[in-house]
């Protein structure tokens, strides 16, 4: 919990392709659109391949600071 408190307080805005998506729940990256129909019919929904979280709601961090939160 508390590294995601740390990734929390880092959030700045920029551009999207400076961006990452990250798991509210565990904070890992490996997320992907639970079903081929998000987006099209339906809202987007998130699953974690870590720690099975589904849901619409995720983090988006910059990759630079993801870096420096994996060193």
């Amino acid at each position: 919990m508390q590294k995601i408190k740390r990734m929390l307080k880092r959030i700045v805005h920029s551009s999207q392709s400076d961006k990452v998506i990250v798991c509210p729940r565990c904070g890992s990256t490996r997320l992907s659109l639970s079903s081929k129909m998000d987006v099209w019919l339906t809202p987007k929904k998130y699953f974690c391949a870590d720690c099975g979280y589904v849901g619409p709601i995720v983090m988006e961090i910059e990759r630079k600071e993801l870096k420096k939160e994996e060193n």
